[in-house]
């Protein structure tokens, strides 16, 4: 078929207009990590078949596929056309023609979400410890708890002495039992950056009644200065939030004008057909799979900040959340609204039929594919982790530069 195409300018006035678009790097995502614009979603042309119905759930949204001169994006039209997909065309010339029309490229992976950390930072001074004052703590014995918030998988990997597996979005929910003793310092970490400044500040935010420190770089900072990491742990916290938790959570999520709804609203949202509407339960996957509301699909809160351009590809596309607890959701949303996106948190329904199952996981790539994080297994390259922390330094000047995040902070 003959595609249309659109132009750089097209695209960046869709983006500052809010419209809906689904910018597609057609390349593997090991290439993808080498340059892109900033709200571009991965999509191999290999795994449309495997990837489009879950992150693309409207078949008339508008698609726009570009490579950088690899030939992909007619076979790549053809495989989105066979799965009735409609609004499809090209940006016309490429990754090339972007670079020409002097757009902003981003590199490696969640780019955004890691610049929306970085101004987090920038605008709230989100307090932190370095690696030495943390080692420091550890071997003083001080009344200090370790909060980890990456996926548990990572944690288990490795992690810092006594540290206890806390993921994201469970902070808020998980505190009161993490750090009983409002004497106590909540330090949070995670690999790299991103992750524990939104936890650290989520916390903040929530009015945790605790000091609380990002761990200044997380595993990355704690390597590179010389420290021990363990492996194999398995501490995960337990639920029990700190008091008025969850109404503080409700006052964060209003804050940044996210909106709660009933079954009604919800109702009306998932009718109007000319919208792409997104609905996640961010709660952990076992809760999910011992029963879920209906059409909602598994995304653990704070894997959903950090991953928001996987799960939710279309910017301009709407967002309902779920949490049987409500905090979660809460405090995922807050995010995702001053991330730009309208976000809305559904009330109730969990006594109901539920649906059961585990959630549905989206085959990785191929290991000769993928990118590889310079943050993630324990045989990283000293050289690749400082380049890693040098690149998220400066992603708050290369926002500025670019000019279509629309992204704010309370």
């Amino acid at each position: 078929m003959t595609l249309p195409t659109v132009t750089p300018a097209d695209i960046r006035r869709a983006l500052l207009l809010r419209e809906e678009i689904a910018l597609l790097d057609l390349r593997h995502e090991a290439q993808f990590a080498t340059g892109h614009p900033l709200f571009s979603a991965n999509m191999a042309s290999g795994r449309i078949a495997l990837e489009a119905e879950a992150r693309l759930p409207r078949k008339d949204v508008p698609i726009v596929l570009y490579d950088d001169g690899e030939g992909l994006v007619a076979p790549a039209a053809d495989r989105f056309e066979a799965l009735g997909y409609t609004n499809i065309s090209a940006l016309a010339g490429g990754l090339t023609a972007w670079r020409a029309a002097g757009y902003e490229v981003f590199e490696d992976v969640n780019s955004y979400a890691k610049a929306f950390g970085e101004l987090v930072e920038a605008r709230r001074h989100t307090p932190s410890f370095s690696a030495d004052e943390v080692a420091g703590l550890i071997a003083d014995k001080a009344n200090i708890a370790i909060l980890d918030v990456r996926r548990f998988d990572e944690y288990a990997t490795m992690n810092i002495p006594g540290s206890v597996s806390v993921p994201g979005a469970e902070l808020v929910l998980r505190a009161g039992i993490a750090a009983p003793d409002p004497d106590t310092t909540i330090i949070v970490n995670c690999a790299g950056r991103t992750r524990s400044i939104i936890g650290t500040q989520s916390l903040i935010n929530a009015g945790v009644p605790n000091k609380v420190r990002a761990l200044r770089n997380g595993t990355i900072g704690w390597t590179l200065a010389r420290h021990e990491l363990d492996h194999g742990s398995a501490r995960r916290g337990g639920i029990g939030p700190f008091d008025g938790a969850e109404a503080n959570a409700r006052d964060v999520a209003y804050r940044a004008g996210v909106r709660h709804i009933g079954a009604d609203a919800m109702q009306a949202l998932s009718a109007q057909g000319g919208r792409t509407l997104y609905r996640f339960d961010v709660r952990d996957a076992e809760e999910y799979a011992r029963g879920h509301l209906a059409g909602f699909r598994h995304y653990a809160g704070g894997q959903l900040v950090q991953e928001i351009d996987m799960a939710a590809p279309v910017r301009g596309a709407r967002i309902v959340l779920t949490d049987d607890r409500r905090v979660r959701a809460d405090m995922t949303a807050s995010w995702l609204a001053q991330m730009g996106w309208e976000v809305y948190v559904l009330e109730g329904g969990y006594d109901g039929a539920l649906e059961v199952g585990p959630p549905i996981v989206l085959p990785k790539p191929d290991p000769a594919h993928r990118y590889r994080r310079p943050y993630e297994g324990t045989d990283v390259a000293e050289r690749a982790m400082q380049a890693y922390l040098d690149w998220e330094y400066g992603l708050v000047e290369q926002l500025r530069r670019d000019g279509t995040h629309g992204f704010f902070v309370i």
